[in-house]
């Protein structure tokens, strides 16, 4: 029987691509990526699903990093006996605890972009926060970040259009770091073997 995974919906498409290319047995169940605008909702849709999925699988796994869940998504996970990723959210994934700490060191008015928020900025984000009714509210909810930091997995020319619109749109400048999958694939493999 494969590994279930509960999975942020941000992080299914780079999980699926990670399992082809090295034959993973594992079904992804993916939750809404939108959930990380309700943070406080996360470890209980988790829990829902898990206990949906457990009977399917030997083994089950969450994909999610703690997700401004401040601790609950670990009360879960630690229910249920499985594991999660580390970190405190997918940024310290991709770009390394570390690297993420020493960014907002520098500039603790960094706002963090992945593919999946380049991609899907204008819904998650624009629509989402009520900019696109009341675009006069922008610089209220911006008005302490000072740039943006695009963490590319995969960068193509089209996706860096969508991330130089989506710094554009809240007033910010784009810096761009390639940081491909960072850790995810490492992780998911930690997750398997556990």
């Amino acid at each position: 029987m494969s590994t279930g995974i509960v999975a942020c919906g941000a992080l299914a498409t780079h999980i699926a691509d990670i399992a082809a290319a090295e034959s993973l047995d594992i079904t992804i169940y993916p939750l809404p990526p939108l959930l990380h605008n309700r943070p406080e909702k996360i470890a209980g849709e988790v829990d829902q699903l898990l206990h949906q999925i457990k009977e399917k699988h030997s083994k089950c796994a969450v994909a999610y990093a703690d997700c401004g869940t401040y601790g609950a998504l670990d009360v879960v996970i630690t229910n249920h006996g499985v594991q999660r990723l580390g970190g405190n959210h997918c940024y310290d994934i991709f770009a390394g605890s570390k690297e993420i700490e020493s960014i907002m060191e520098s500039d603790a008015g960094t706002y963090f972009l992945t593919d999946f928020l380049v991609k899907s900025f204008h819904r998650s984000i624009i629509v989402e926060l009520g900019l696109d009714k009341r675009p006069e509210l922008r610089d209220d909810y911006f008005k302490n970040y000072s740039r943006v930091i695009w963490l590319a997995q995969q960068p193509t020319a089209e996706l860096e259009e969508l991330a130089n619109v989506a710094a554009a749109e809240i007033g910010l400048p784009l810096e761009i770091r390639i940081v491909g999958y960072g850790q995810l694939a490492a992780q998911i493999r930690q997750l398997l073997s556990n």
